[in-house]
């Protein structure tokens, strides 16, 4: 349903109406409710529309004529049509009629979302027809200037009589109207609704009926009009038609527009999210009943953002509507193109293999790589990932359906972009990111309730030659749904890829600055510990605050803290990493390189990086006794270390062999199994 801000869009619409228009919600719950009146509502009807609006007819009129009025919404919104009904109401003035032509509105799935009701008043045509009792002379003088279209019919649908305002509205003379057929003045696609309309009033003759039928004006003009009828008889007892036509064109056309606001895009004109979902729906239900196959494709730019922040969102808007045109000559017609989100696509290919399909995706990527866009003198090109899903008779819902699609299309991004990623059935690429999606949401929650918390490890020197020195490498651990531990290693790569390892990063710390407060010891030269940032957090500038603050805060000697940062996230984020590493040294911090060697350039940035220690890949260093090529490179990195003046650290150590092997190498400090297993910081 529309809200207040929408409102107040389709209250000038309605208000270029000139006559009495309201519009009815319809609810998910089945009942009515007020949703916007125009400006032609006469207060003597309706006091203050500001209480009435947003209100159900029962909390806002007397407990009949709601009655009266939801039977009426009701049906128009069960029957699918469009229902008029002549209704009266008591107000200080004294009692006034009413007909109220309600026409229920659309959505483009059939779904019926507000009903709109124009409101002619019919006092005066009330009070008419019991003048017309009194002076036929009177009655024709209102009859010919009633500002509708007053028709009498035969059976068979001759015009017998009609109004001087009727026929001059559309253009005839009177007399050149008389005998003529009232077929001949409705469009011919609505003529065979026309004649049952006919033959439905003759065969109920008591009852009132209604119909609107589009009818045709001399000067070729289509307008809709809305139609009352009963039968009645003429002097001689022979029954005859009354018809009266009231043009409602004007409250057509603003239902349409309503319906076509409620399910496309206003920047591209395509459909939006939720009729795409409509749409997508369908096709789930006609894969499995009809098993016919169709594809979902998942599109999502690649620099787009990089030209609204540069040429601004006004550009950005013209490269969409341009870009929607280049989409639009590349799919089928009846395929459906929607705009989902900012500059993310969706197209429902429909009854298509999903060869074919990647045919076609992988000319829309083509088609956008190869396009320029000129703004300001200047061209510019963007690409697109696309993910790829087929609908069959096995595939889940609209929700796994996108996700699905969704995570292709990540995949799609991480290949390098611009390119294309189709989900085959067992994708193991897919249910990583599917899994890494699950951790986001078991990760938020975790951090809701607090279940993380802190092991350490000890660093142990190799010779034993400060024996007092107490080094730790601080360790997160998740405490899951079932009170099981999981170590970092599982989680991190998850809460990286989705933004959430900075606010881990910040937990650590600060878990670890209370942990250290609450100790003397924390302000001794005798303990060290060692806490892993990951690589988005050292480009975060709100974070190098946040731990300075940490100190200012705390008795935290800076000394006593050593981050680690790997070597991968150090060369990925160069700049930001020299600039956190930089601002803390000169606190007192102290750094260490972590997995340093896994990295294939990790000589030609060391010389960088002005970090206290370098933890040797433990990859190299688990096989060291029994592998001249991994001793040899062991030996290499502690070298070129210790040249820098830099303290090295085995990791991984976990038998007395290797610790012979890296003393003999000349290695500063080891950690692993071998020292001591990871135990709750509590513990220690």
């Amino acid at each position: 349903m529309l809200n207040s801000n929408d409102r107040a869009m389709v209250v000038p619409i309605i208000n270029s109406i000139g006559t009495y228009v309201y519009l009815v919600d319809v609810l998910e719950d089945g009942t009515f409710c007020f949703f916007a009146f125009n400006r032609w509502v006469d207060e003597d009807i309706v006091k203050n529309v500001n209480i009435v609006v947003g209100r159900r007819p029962e909390e806002t009129m007397p407990p009949e004529a709601a009655a009266r009025m939801n039977q009426h919404f009701r049906q128009c919104a069960t029957d699918r049509t469009h229902v008029v009904f002549e209704d009266a109401i008591e107000t200080p003035t004294g009692r006034r009629w009413a007909s109220h032509f309600l026409s229920p509105i659309f959505d483009l799935n059939g779904r019926i979302v507000r009903i709109m009701a124009t409101v002619i008043e019919t006092t005066n045509r009330k009070q008419a027809e019991q003048a017309l009792q009194e002076n036929e002379a009177r009655y024709h003088a209102l009859y010919d200037d009633n500002p509708a279209r007053l028709t009498t019919l035969n059976p068979a649908g001759t015009i017998l009589s009609i109004n001087a305002f009727g026929a001059t509205y559309i253009g005839y003379r009177r007399d050149a109207m008389l005998g003529k057929s009232v077929f001949d003045y409705v469009h011919p696609d609505d003529r065979l609704a026309a004649r049952e309309f006919l033959h439905a009033i003759m065969q109920a003759p008591e009852k009132l009926h209604y119909a609107q039928f589009r009818g045709v004006k001399k000067d070729g003009s289509i307008m809709w009009t809305s139609n009352t009828a009963r039968v009645s008889n003429d002097r001689q007892g022979a029954p005859i038609i009354l018809v009266v036509s009231e043009d409602i064109t004007s409250t057509r056309e603003l239902s349409e527009e309503l319906s076509y606001q409620a399910t496309h895009d206003s920047l591209t004109g395509l459909v939006n999210r939720r009729e795409f979902e409509h749409r997508l729906r369908h096709l789930l239900e006609t894969a499995k009943t009809d098993k016919i196959e169709h594809v979902l494709c998942y599109l999502d730019l690649d620099q787009f953002k990089v030209i609204n922040d540069v040429c601004g969102h006004t550009a950005g808007d013209e490269l969409l509507r341009q870009l929607t045109r280049l989409l639009q000559a590349q799919v089928r017609a009846n395929d459906t193109l929607a705009r989902l989100g900012g500059d993310e696509f969706g197209v429902l290919i429909e009854d298509c293999s999903l060869a074919q399909a990647e045919t076609t995706s992988q000319a829309l990527c083509q088609a956008i790589q190869d396009y320029e866009f000129p703004w300001q003198g200047k061209t510019f090109h963007v690409g697109v990932s696309i993910g790829v899903v087929p609908l069959t008779a096995t595939s889940g819902t609209v929700t796994t359906m996108l996700s699905a699609a969704d995570a292709a299309c990540y995949i799609a991004k991480d290949k390098g972009r611009n390119r294309i990623h189709v989900c085959y059935e067992d994708d193991v690429e897919i249910e990583l990111r599917h899994s890494q999606m699950q951790w986001v949401n078991r990760l938020n929650l975790a951090i809701s309730e607090n279940r993380f918390h802190l092991y350490v490890q000890p660093i142990v020197s190799i010779n034993g030659e400060d024996e007092r020195a107490k080094y730790y490498e601080l360790l997160l651990r998740f405490e899951d749904e079932h009170g099981r531990m999981v170590c970092s290693e599982t989680f991190m790569p998850a809460a990286e890829r989705y933004g959430l390892a900075t606010r881990l990063d910040q937990w650590v710390v600060q878990a670890a600055f209370a942990w250290l407060n609450r100790r003397p010891e924390s302000v001794k030269p005798s303990l060290r510990c060692f806490i892993n940032l990951s690589g988005g957090t050292l480009a975060d500038d709100a974070f190098l605050e946040f731990v300075i603050g940490q100190f200012n805060k705390t008795k935290v000697a800076p000394d006593r803290i050593c981050f680690e940062i790997t070597e991968t996230a150090a060369i990925t984020n160069l700049t930001s990493a020299m600039r956190f590493i930089d601002a803390l040294k000169r606190v007192g911090c102290h750094f260490s390189l972590d997995d340093f060697g896994s990295g294939l350039s990790s000589l030609a940035y060391l010389k960088n990086f002005p970090v206290d220690y370098l933890k040797i890949d433990g990859a190299f260093v688990k096989d060291i006794a029994t592998d001249p090529i991994d001793f040899a490179m062991v030996k290499a990195i502690n070298e070129i270390g210790h040249v820098m003046g830099k303290k090295t650290i085995a990791e991984f150590v976990e038998n007395e062999t290797i610790i012979t092997k890296l003393r003999e190498i000349g290695v500063d400090f080891y950690q692993g199994y071998g020292v001591g297993r990871p135990r709750p910081i509590e513990n220690l």
